[in-house]
């Protein structure tokens, strides 16, 4: 499935191109960029409708969710899968409540709760949290971030100066992070849910975007605000937002001249970097159907004159596979936790792939260690890229590295 827009702009040049829009209905056709039949497709609104439902000619009601993308407590776009080439009629109304329909994607936050041993039985959900400089959550958040899925695949964001990308992997088609938590007990994974698949550590995990040096990556550690939001929970699609405002990005040490003293406990940016600190806001779009996660990131400040880097955690004894234009991926097999954690598990077999459009690829560097690196620069401040992952788990997926590969190949030609 495509989708029309994700970016607020974009999405009303869309509307001023193949929409009408009257009182308080819009009549669009969804376009296909391919042979696809489904079109993930968004309209931008003017707040202060209530509610949206989405028809065909025939009458057939197609499903559709409200996004509230600023945070302001009211819709910003109505988000639904249309019929590629038919009229769909939007109808907005500011009285009427919103029409339920069954969710296909799932994403929670959580604080966890002390007083409850169980790890797939936490109950304090929020749906935000920021931080100041110097507080790390991370030990105080259930699944250490936000963790959102759909019927195929599951992510996390880890809420820390890593804002590492990992993955939960499933045996078969459905939600289950409302009853697993991530942390599946011994009856559900006697029953078939699924579980963490992939050790992160300080890797780049699957697709994390952090700062460069010119030699390797940069956590985001000097950060003024960290903050993750849950956009949208569904039903069709679930979007996570990850801010960091006033990022340095480049933290060094250096001597206090005047006194020539060392100043190891400060943090500097480097001499003649005069472009101070950015805000970096990251999207993480996960739709119904999608085996792929679309990351938008935008940038407040002067991001396209830096560079940074993107990639993929070099899986144990994994292979390769790129095309040298921004697809690039791997198919290993390691253990998914740490020694100390590995009872209970079992090696797990994944397969990783990330896309980005070459007009923000810099260069592709080889495989070290521990990543397959790729190091990337904005364009007008704005970065786009696509990732997505496999486990050889599926009952419905990939067995083979080969096999994962080809369908990159094909995949790629499919996002935008």
């Amino acid at each position: 499935m495509k989708r029309v827009s994700i970016i607020a702009a974009i999405c009303l040049f869309a509307l001023g191109l193949n929409a009408q829009k009257r009182g308080n209905r819009i009549e669009i056709t969804p376009k296909a960029k391919g042979t696809e039949t489904k079109v993930a497709t968004e309209v931008s609104i003017k707040s202060g409708w209530r509610s949206a439902r989405v028809t065909t000619p025939d009458g057939q009601i197609v499903p559709c969710q409200l996004d509230d993308f600023n945070g302001d407590g009211t819709p910003d776009v109505v988000f639904f899968f249309g019929e590629a080439g038919k009229k769909h009629t939007i109808t907005l109304s500011k009285d009427l409540p919103q029409d339920t329909y069954e969710p296909q994607v799932y994403a929670e936050l959580m604080l966890t709760n002390k007083k409850i041993k169980e790890e797939n039985k936490q109950d304090l959900y929020i749906s935000q949290l920021t931080v100041d400089n110097g507080t790390n959550p991370y030990w105080m958040l259930h699944h250490h971030g936000t963790a959102f899925e759909n019927e195929q695949v599951a992510y996390r964001i880890y809420f820390d100066h890593r804002q590492t990308v990992d993955i939960y992997g499933k045996y078969n088609k459905g939600l289950e992070l409302q009853q697993t938590q991530f942390y599946p007990d011994a009856e559900q994974k006697a029953n078939g849910f699924g579980d963490d698949v992939l050790w992160v550590g300080q890797t780049l995990g699957l697709g994390t975007l952090r700062g460069w040096d010119g030699s390797k990556p940069l956590m985001l550690t000097d950060v003024a605000h960290r903050s993750q939001r849950i956009v949208a929970r569904g039903p069709l699609r679930t979007i996570v937002e990850v801010k960091d405002e006033g990022w340095t990005v480049i933290p060094t040490t250096t001597t206090d001249n005047a006194n020539n003293t060392s100043s190891a406990n400060k943090i500097f940016p480097p001499r003649g970097d005069k472009r101070g600190g950015i805000t970096m806001i990251a999207l993480y779009t996960l739709n119904a159907g999608d085996r792929h996660c679309t990351v938008d990131v935008t940038f407040e400040g002067n991001a396209d004159s830096r560079e940074f880097v993107t990639g993929l955690i070099n899986v144990k004894n994994s292979t390769e596979h790129s095309d040298g234009k921004g697809l690039r991926a791997c198919w290993g097999t390691d253990w998914p936790v740490s020694a100390k954690d590995s009872v209970g598990h079992k090696r797990e077999t994944v397969g990783l792939g990330i896309y980005i459009p070459e007009e923000y690829v810099v260069r592709q560097l080889p495989a070290n260690k521990d990543n397959y690196p790729i190091v990337v620069k904005p364009v007008k401040n704005r970065l786009r890229y696509f990732i997505t992952f496999c486990s050889a788990n599926e009952s419905w997926g990939f067995k083979s590295d080969e096999e994962w590969y080809r369908y990159l190949e094909e995949w790629k030609k499919t996002v935008r």
